[in-house]
């Protein structure tokens, strides 16, 4: 089952998260074929201020598990996170 975990930045929280970015792309990256897509929420102006992961897992608790255990939520970076079932409908090379 897909579900997006949708993380809002604390404010003036950029330098954190540049410091964590590393550890929180190679945990990403270590989630293999769970991870289907994931990318900054940016301003206006192109400075990252969330993020967006979607990922393929058995329930809600391991989405849960996902983004607790994500560097960026160990180090405190988001005021918020909120994980959401997900239907991808369209563009989904899976379904190609």
């Amino acid at each position: 089952m897909l579900f997006a975990i949708i993380c809002t930045d604390k404010p003036a929280s950029l330098d954190l998260r540049l410091a964590t970015r590393p550890t929180h792309v190679k945990y990403l990256e270590g989630l293999a074929d769970t991870l289907k897509t994931a990318g900054p929420f940016t301003s206006d102006d192109g400075s990252p201020n969330g993020s967006l992961v979607i990922v393929d897992v058995a329930d809600r608790a391991a989405a849960e598990a996902i983004a607790a255990n994500d560097p960026y939520a160990k180090a405190g970076l988001f005021a918020s996170v909120d994980i959401r079932a997900w239907k991808w409908t369209l563009k989904n090379p899976e379904t190609r």
